[in-house]
């Protein structure tokens, strides 16, 4: 399918693109630069202040937020600008990407490269990257009014949202270019793998709700949670939330994060006992899946240790995405005949 090649590179740097967004989304909430625009001006808002005057404008209007009342009430012009840029750069990143979809689609469809069934595909994927925005929006929102933070409900929400466009445009690439000719017998097992990805997508969403309540900020000791194998306050959570702890209470949350980490390590160490299984076509593939849960537990690790600290939050979300990628990529291969 020589003749679609600019369609696959492009719905692939469309995945990039995507992929780099969560990656300044999640320095955006680690340097705590989130609530730094109070305002959502698509069009315009791609314009940054270009003089002292438009800086001091838009710090006026910082000013007025909860965050900058209750936090941040002894910021300099100088210290809003560090904040500004990261939320900034997400945003610009999310016009370029609207860009980098819309153009293209417009110019493959009027030259009629699309099938139908690929424009059915493309008019999801637009679909999804608006939805996206908006969740963007209501996650800002969410922590301009009284109380400063971002619901961790409506982050979890716009990252697996991200997450699952990555997977959407990348599987759709796939079909692009090799076709969808299903396997007569998958190349492994089934149940593994797709129990394997929803232990990992459960994984990931509870790491942003750890992000959302600063719960990494806590109990920086492993294996143990300071002096104990459970958290200090986990019947008092209960019994304040009931089962609302499961998703609110920060301690109880960093539990079940640590949980799911220690079972899918497990789970990677049975897949890579097994690989040597394997068709040769996917055995590379699984093993590097393990190895990769295997780095990201020690990165995680290393992460609650140090506090949290930006790099290794930001690394402990890329290596997180590239996992979810290969796993996908795993199930594809198995299924389709991608595997090539």
């Amino acid at each position: 399918m020589n003749k679609e090649k600019s369609i696959y590179y492009w719905l692939l740097s469309g995945c990039l693109l995507i992929a780099l967004m969560v990656v300044i989304g999640g320095t955006t909430r680690l340097t705590q630069s989130g609530l730094s625009m109070v305002e959502w001006k698509p069009i315009v808002g791609a314009i940054p202040p270009l003089n002292e005057e438009a800086w001091v404008k838009e710090f006026n209007l910082y000013k007025k937020s909860p965050e900058f009342k209750v936090y941040n009430n002894h910021f300099t012009l100088k210290e809003f600008k560090s904040i500004f840029f990261w939320e900034y750069l997400h945003r610009l990143v999310g016009r370029v990407i609207g860009l980098v979809f819309i153009i293209p689609c417009l110019i493959f469809w009027l030259k009629g490269r699309f099938s139908k069934e690929l424009k059915k595909r493309v008019l999801l994927i637009l679909l999804g990257g608006i939805c996206q925005g908006v969740l963007g929006w209501l996650m800002v929102k969410s922590g301009l009014v009284k109380n400063p933070h971002v619901s961790h409900y409506r982050l979890a929400a716009h990252l697996m949202a991200a997450l699952i466009l990555i997977i959407y445009i990348y599987k759709t690439a796939l079909w692009v270019k090799h076709g969808e000719k299903k396997r007569t017998i998958p190349l492994l097992n089934e149940p593994l793998i797709n129990s394997t990805l929803i232990l990992l997508i459960l994984q990931i969403i509870y790491g942003a709700f750890v992000a959302g309540l600063k719960a990494g900020k806590m109990y920086n000791t492993f294996p143990k949670m300071g002096d104990s194998w459970f958290p200090s306050d986990l019947t008092y959570s209960f019994q304040e939330k009931g089962m609302l702890a499961l998703f609110e209470s920060p301690s109880v949350v960093q539990l079940i994060h640590r949980i799911l980490g220690i079972s899918c390590f497990f789970l990677a160490t049975y897949i890579l006992i097994k690989s040597k299984e394997y068709h040769f076509s996917i055995r590379s593939k699984t093993r590097l899946f393990g190895s990769l849960i295997f780095i990201q537990v020690a990165i995680g690790i290393t992460t609650l240790i140090l506090s949290v600290p930006v790099n290794f939050g930001v690394l402990h979300q890329i290596v997180a995405l590239i996992i979810l990628v290969v796993g996908f990529n795993i199930k594809f291969a198995s299924k389709y005949e991608w595997g090539r």
